[in-house]
């Protein structure tokens, strides 16, 4: 595969897309890093009452990455109030649309079991729901093609792209979201932490051979690693090739498919103008970084999870069907309409300073909570 790619055109460029995405897949399994699964376990608390572990690995991350981004973003914008943005940067209108669509991402995330993302690191899991999730997500897609110019002609036309540094500098945005992220860890740690297994915070290796055995062997890494991975790589690939995102191959894929048969709008009003996983018309996915990433990652999180004994394929039953394509159908109903899932718009998004991540992330926070109240989540994975 490494020597078909080296002899295609940007063959390089897709070489690394395939490297990242493994790694990322490798740090998502064997972290078990969840946004859905991280905040379930703050707001619908096991016996052992709320852990904020995960929601803590994710500030983590959104602040390690914050400042990364807001690092590379001062070097190629040096004058971010001069009303010029950072190319392809994830920073999309912010409008009730936006609002809705994370709201009904988070509903999803509720009845399939995890987000778009955990969906693919799971799938080289063997997971039962995540294959149907997907389809669900590429028929939500579709859907969303076709509810988009009216919500365009409704909302997101006149909704603006807000991005903070140019009204507080990069610094002083950076400064902004730093402060916001402690808030929040400080408000999610001041209930008392429970007690926790030994296998979920294994001691860390104390020489190299260990460390290599460790890998693979303890049941999964401390949270904090997962949400050091994650901002470690989100920066790694804005420098190689563009912010974060999971979708937008996804989105592709579904509108040149649905094209030749007419089952999307021939138009799709100022679309291909906006920034974030917009599905973009591409001549070949397979030239396509973003299919090579997510390809990476499924390999990744498969080649982990089999040698750490975690590959558990299982024949999916029909509550596995039912939620993987309902709650996927709203996974990408929510990503088509907000222009990026929990990867492309919550942290792309929030990273670069950009407004409308944190309006998906606080709709997306709502719809999550919202469908635990209303008993909609599935079982606990074994």
């Amino acid at each position: 595969m490494l020597l078909w790619l080296n002899g295609q055109g940007g063959g390089r460029t897709l070489m690394f897309a395939l490297s990242a995405g493994a790694a990322l897949g490798l740090v998502l399994q064997r972290s078990r890093f969840c946004f859905y699964c991280h905040i379930r376990d703050y707001f619908d608390p096991g016996p052992q009452g709320p852990d904020a572990r995960g929601l803590l690995a994710i500030l983590l991350a959104l602040g390690l990455g914050t400042t990364g981004m807001h690092l590379v973003y001062a070097g190629w914008v040096p004058n971010p109030a001069g009303g010029r943005l950072p190319a392809e940067a994830h920073i999309g209108p912010v409008s009730w649309a936006l609002g809705l669509a994370g709201l009904v991402f988070g509903l999803g995330m509720v009845i399939s079991g995890s987000c778009i993302s955990a969906h693919w690191y799971r799938l080289g899991e063997g997971s039962p729901t995540a294959p149907f999730a997907l389809i669900g997500s590429a028929f939500g897609f579709g859907l969303g093609l076709h509810s988009w110019n009216p919500l365009y002609s409704l909302s997101i036309a006149e909704g603006r792209a807000w991005w903070l540094p140019q009204w507080l500098g990069h610094a002083g945005s950076a400064g902004l979201s730093l402060l916001l992220l402690a808030g929040l860890a400080a408000w999610w740690t001041r209930r008392p932490r429970p007690t926790h297994s030994q296998a979920a915070t294994s001691a860390p290796p104390e020489h190299f051979g260990q460390a290599l055995r460790w890998i693979f062997t303890v049941e999964r890494w401390p949270f904090w690693v997962g949400g050091l991975g994650v901002a470690w790589l989100s920066t790694l690939v804005l420098l190689r090739l563009r912010p974060l995102g999971v979708t937008a191959a996804l989105g592709s894929g579904v509108r040149e498919l649905a094209a030749p048969w007419q089952l999307a709008p021939e138009r799709l009003e100022g679309l291909d103008q906006l920034r974030g996983c917009t599905a973009p018309l591409a001549s070949s996915l397979v030239h396509a970084p973003n299919s090579w990433l997510v390809l990476g990652l499924v390999l990744g999180a498969w080649w982990a999870a089999l040698l750490a004994g975690q590959f558990r394929p299982r024949w999916p039953g029909r509550s596995d069907i039912s939620r993987g394509l309902l709650g996927g159908t709203l996974l990408g109903w929510g990503a088509m309409t907000g222009l990026g899932c929990t990867v492309g718009n919550l942290l792309s998004g929030t990273m670069a300073g950009a407004l409308s991540g944190w309006v998906f992330g606080a709709s997306m926070l709502g719809g999550i909570v919202l469908g635990l109240r209303c008993g909609w989540a599935r079982a606990r994975p074994v």
